[in-house]
């Protein structure tokens, strides 16, 4: 198995792990006082910030190529696994079909989520870019 594909599950599941305990205080705690929208807005950059600090640790952890391809091969294959447990998450403990999940893609919540996602699965990649200018 090649140091992208290790480092990318590695990846995926620290950051559900810490995305999930963030999640769980999000909705308990912030989103009863504030709102949803509000909520996953002040959450988004506290999971980019720990996605950053993941996926810098473990590019050195695994020794991840310093290519475009390595890099964009570990952060797709860990936002495919975290976009399919959230999808797994949603059907299996949550009751929701994965028509009612998809849609929770939909409106602001639903770009703002998107937004932090892709940036999650960009992650080694711009560290990479980071590191070249």
């Amino acid at each position: 198995m090649s140091a992208a594909v290790r480092a990318g599950i590695a990846y995926f599941a620290a950051a559900f792990a810490a995305g999930f305990a963030l999640g769980t205080v999000r909705v308990l705690l912030v989103e009863p006082v504030f709102g949803e929208l509000p909520a996953v807005v002040a959450e988004t950059p506290l999971m980019l910030a720990v996605s950053f600090v993941l996926a810098r640790w473990l590019v050195l952890r695994y020794a991840v190529a310093a290519t475009i391809g390595a890099r964009l091969a570990m952060g797709g294959l860990a936002l495919a696994l975290l976009l399919l447990a959230e999808a797994g998450v949603g059907i299996g403990l949550l009751g929701q079909t994965l028509l009612e999940h998809l849609s929770g893609y939909l409106g602001t919540r639903g770009a703002v989520t998107l937004c932090g996602q892709g940036l999650f699965g960009l992650m080694p990649l711009l560290l990479l870019l980071r590191t070249r200018t």
